[in-house]
């Protein structure tokens, strides 16, 4: 966490460092030698902006669930079966039904590029796959949690990344907590889950097929 926040301050002081010293040092005859330094400083300035408010909600979700090495987590790039949203997806055991599997998506796709290569797809090189193997998570699938690919010799977490259901931040979409107790809901609250009623309860098409 404090290598990205590193990350997200270098980049922010990098573009206006960059167009200070072009105005103010540099003749115009430079200006197309900095230009593209700028132009790409200017754009990580932005996408750095967006993410310290992600970054925060990670710190809150670390706060409250210790991190896992899981091993062998599907993955997918396609539509998960049993999410509403499209995009790519871990899958993980429901902590109150071990043999139902929750698809966690990406739908915040900032930042997402460098998990694309790397999660289960037809064209997906091994080595890159095996970059993010075991894979560190924390949280809770039925809410929220913070995925993490393991650093140089697998001893610390890097490549921080937010995942969600939709509900958790969306009001106006309808809750589903896959049988999730009411402690579970109020330490997802803790977490920065924006809920605020139990949810019923939905079973996937999968554990329907299982359980008629």
């Amino acid at each position: 966490m404090t290598m990205n926040v590193l990350g997200q301050v270098g980049w922010t002081v990098a573009y206006p460092g960059l167009l200070y010293i072009m105005v103010v040092y540099t003749s115009s005859a430079f200006v197309l030698v900095f230009l593209p330094f700028i132009l790409y400083s200017l754009y990580r300035f932005f996408i750095q902006l967006t993410y310290f408010p992600w970054a925060l909600r990670m710190r809150r979700v670390l706060r409250e669930y210790p991190w896992q090495l899981l091993e062998a987590v599907p993955s997918g790039l396609g539509k998960h079966p049993d999410a509403r949203e499209d995009g790519m997806w871990f899958e993980l055991p429901n902590p109150a039904d071990r043999e139902e599997m929750i698809p966690l998506v990406f739908i915040k796709h900032q930042r997402s590029y460098w998990w694309l290569k790397r999660l289960d797809g037809p064209r997906t090189k091994q080595h890159r796959r095996a970059q993010i193997e075991p894979l560190w998570f924390a949280g809770d699938p039925r809410f929220l949690a913070v995925v993490a690919a393991p650093g140089r010799n697998g001893e610390a977490p890097r490549r921080l990344h937010m995942l969600y259901q939709r509900p958790v931040f969306d009001r106006r979409v309808e809750p589903e907590t896959w049988d999730a107790g009411s402690a579970d809901i109020e330490r997802a609250r803790r977490a920065g889950a924006a809920i605020s009623a139990a949810p019923h309860s939905r079973r996937t098409s999968a554990d329907h097929r299982l359980h008629p």
